[in-house]
């Protein structure tokens, strides 16, 4: 199996730029290259599918493209590149597209893009709901997207109410420089037990709009807040060891944004902890909102470690509940430490239920 370990991280060209730690296998398959030397992807064999939306590639919608690729991948990845562009679809991914990988030409130029919201009337007539709102729906396990927007655009406000830009619900998926952008309840880290990793992401939001029952490690990310009130709500399982991961992030905020709280537990045993983040003067000296659960501040556990900037706080100021991490404890919170392989099911023997297919940390 091709270990992948090129990052795309910005273009030449028009052509992503590939920094290549141990690019292909050595066999040439997609990639060659020296540690630390710049690859340009051939815009040909690189890719499976390429989407555009002036019909210069294969498919015109993304939906096209993630369809035509093959059920339960049996190659290295399907790898479909989308050019720059809005599309407006509304995107889903079944469980049967394993080792996707999707990559956008621009992140900021490269927009999925959908309205739906929870009041909207549904085909009988009944609202939506939270659940069916996203842009995107992700099911499939071993998942890797880069340089993509993904945005629900209907807005906000009491008639709106809950509006998903994605839906997270697989097993070792990654997002590496993507934009997700909404307001009530942007990014739903579905599955409990499912292992998500963000690298170089930004998210915005209004209310809980980092949500979810996933393990999810937020690694330099940036974090806007375009509302005074939370950033996480977070439901984690009682039996699971982690919940929300944030290391070297930036918390940022929109103008007139000026009292936000970390994060609230939507479910009892729900679990969040910011290391080494910048956290701006939005955040408040509290840290932590108990969402009037008395009992929550027994069985949530949220922490912290290093943070810095004006919304950073030690315990005088917390919550008395909050928690402070030691030295000693970072290396449990590494992506390694958090995401790594779990013990294997017993109705299954193969590696690849428990190792990340796509090497992103």
């Amino acid at each position: 199996m091709r270990k992948l370990s090129v990052i795309v991280l910005s273009l030449i060209s028009g052509l992503p730029v590939m920094w290549a730690a141990d690019a292909g296998d050595g066999g040439g398959n997609k990639g060659s290259g020296l540690a630390g030397e710049p690859v340009v992807a051939d815009c040909g064999p690189d890719y499976d599918f390429v989407v555009a939306k002036d019909g210069s590639g294969d498919f015109m919608t993304v939906q096209e493209a993630v369809d035509a690729a093959p059920d339960y991948c049996k190659q290295d990845e399907t790898v479909i590149f989308i050019k720059e562009g809005v599309y407006r679809e509304k995107l889903t991914i079944p469980a049967n597209k394993q080792r996707l990988h999707l990559i956008g030409a621009d992140a900021a130029k490269t927009v999925i893009t959908w309205d739906d919201y929870a009041l909207k009337p549904g085909s009988t007539g009944y609202p939506m709901g939270t659940s069916a709102t996203s842009t995107v729906f992700m099911h499939a396990n071993d998942f890797l997207a880069e340089n993509l927007t993904i945005e629900n655009s209907a807005g906000e406000g009491k008639h709106i109410g809950q509006a998903c830009a994605i839906t997270v619900d697989g097993d070792r998926a990654a997002f590496i420089n993507c934009r997700f952008l909404g307001n009530q309840d942007t990014m739903y880290n579905f599955g409990p037990g499912q292992r998500q990793y963000f690298k170089d992401c930004h998210i915005e939001g209004t209310t809980d709009f980092i949500f979810g029952f996933a393990t999810a490690y937020f690694d330099g990310c940036t974090i806007v807040s375009k509302k005074d009130s939370y950033v996480t709500a977070a439901a984690t399982p009682e039996d699971a060891e982690y919940g929300f991961v944030f290391r070297n992030c930036r918390l940022e905020h929109n103008e007139d944004v000026s009292e936000v709280y970390l994060g609230r537990p939507w479910r009892p045993y729900a679990r969040t902890v910011f290391i080494n983040c910048v956290l701006g003067d939005h955040i408040l000296p509290a840290g932590w909102h108990n969402w009037n659960k008395p009992d929550a501040e027994k069985t949530s556990f949220y922490a912290e470690y290093g943070n810095s900037g004006p919304g950073a706080a030690g315990k005088d100021a917390r919550v008395r509940w909050a928690h402070f991490l030691k030295e000693r404890d970072l290396d449990r919170y590494t992506p390694e430490a958090v995401l790594g392989p779990r013990d294997t099911p017993v109705a299954t023997t193969s590696p690849e239920t428990t190792d990340w297919y796509f090497k992103v940390f």
